[in-house]
């Protein structure tokens, strides 16, 4: 996707390292950091310079290349460790774990420092390759959902609400919830998204509004808690959100307010749909209720950033002596769900539902 016209990826390789954008300046800035020691990685991962889970698991599979590019004689307890560090960033998103597996299971079969840096290289660039090509195919199979909209029923644009940012930005390109929202845009079909703004981080606000604007679609930013009156009222036509981990039995693991928005969905008949690369399915785990859920800094409640005469300032909006509680992620159940959005088509959110999709992906 573009910034200021210019085609880019969220990820890149660069000598010794890997540049990412450093999204907690957007969009009042824009800046790119240069990860080179595994510290790197784990400071951009929990301190959130990147976020979304294929970027998260991107960006961790270099960081295992980051391990190996340090001369060690125990290069694989080195691995072993830097990848716990890694894995400890951030706990929810299974991404991570999935892309840390690849490249110890390259270690282990290595047989030198040299081979294994030489394949987890690879293997990074090629997980970021696949998530292009994964995200473009959920946007192809997302794409009919918002034509027959258009076609059959409205023949007036599309109206989309989203929750959080699980846009270009989350993954390498093109994004989850977003990729058919842009192949509808590019196929001329009219749309206008509602942005949830995505309190306590603004991910809404600051990501999704700023990728739509770059892209030139319609879009309007709202308050986390306007999307139930708007569906009252007949303004929204389709939810689609992404997830960072869906479970055996298709229960959602999304940004704290997605189940909030799946409630009001069926209550108002609006399709609710969720879209997800495979390597974000998680059959290891029953129900969403076995996710371990992360509690995040209270400080990202107490305080807000924002652009202030031409400066980027932070300001508290909470009382000094007031505790905060910092819920990163809800779990929407399979039965607030319509269906799921992946790269090998559209599947019901249910233990057949999984079962389906696993045999596509394994066929």
């Amino acid at each position: 996707m573009r910034i200021q016209g210019i085609p880019q990826r969220s990820i890149r390789e660069v000598v010794g390292g890997v540049e990412v954008i450093d999204q907690r300046w957007l969009p009042h800035e824009y800046r790119v950091a240069t990860l080179k020691s595994v510290n790197d990685f784990v400071a951009a991962i929990k301190e959130m310079w990147i976020r979304g889970a294929p970027l998260i698991g991107a960006t961790a599979a270099y960081g295992i290349v980051a391990s190996l590019r340090a001369k060690r004689d125990n290069w694989h307890e080195a691995a072993k460790y830097d990848a716990a560090q890694l894995l400890a960033t951030r706990p929810t998103a299974v991404n991570l774990k999935w892309a840390l597996d690849q490249q110890l299971e390259i270690c282990r079969n290595a047989g030198s420092q040299e081979e294994a840096l030489k394949k987890c290289l690879d293997r990074a660039a090629a997980i970021c390759d696949s998530d292009v090509d994964v995200c473009h195919r959920i946007g192809q199979h997302g794409l009919p959902l918002i034509e027959s909209l258009y076609d059959e029923v409205l023949k007036e644009p599309v109206n989309i609400l989203t929750h959080c940012n699980a846009g270009w930005l989350a993954t390498v390109d093109w994004g989850t919830a977003t990729s058919p929202i842009y192949q509808a845009h590019k196929a001329g079909i009219p749309v206008h998204v509602w942005v949830d703004e995505t309190r306590p981080r603004n991910q809404g606000a600051s990501l999704t509004a700023f990728e739509l604007a770059e892209e030139g679609i319609p879009h309007t930013v709202i308050t986390d808690n306007a999307g139930g009156l708007l569906m009252q009222q007949g303004k929204v036509d389709l939810v689609i959100t992404g997830t960072d981990r869906t479970v055996a039995n298709g229960d959602v693991v999304n940004k704290i307010g997605t189940y909030l928005k799946a409630l009001a969905a069926k209550d108002n008949g609006v399709p609710f749909f969720v879209a997800l690369p495979y390597s974000t399915l998680d059959i290891s785990i029953s129900t969403g209720a076995d996710v371990e859920i992360e509690e995040r800094n209270q400080n990202e409640i107490h305080f807000i950033q924002g652009l202030h005469e031409g400066e980027v300032k932070e300001v508290r909006l909470t009382p000094p002596s007031s505790p905060a509680l910092n819920l990163g992620f809800d779990v929407t159940p399979a039965r607030c769900v319509t269906g799921l959005i992946t790269e090998y088509g559209v599947f019901q959110a249910s233990e057949a539902g999984i079962q389906s999709l696993v045999q596509a992906a394994q066929s």
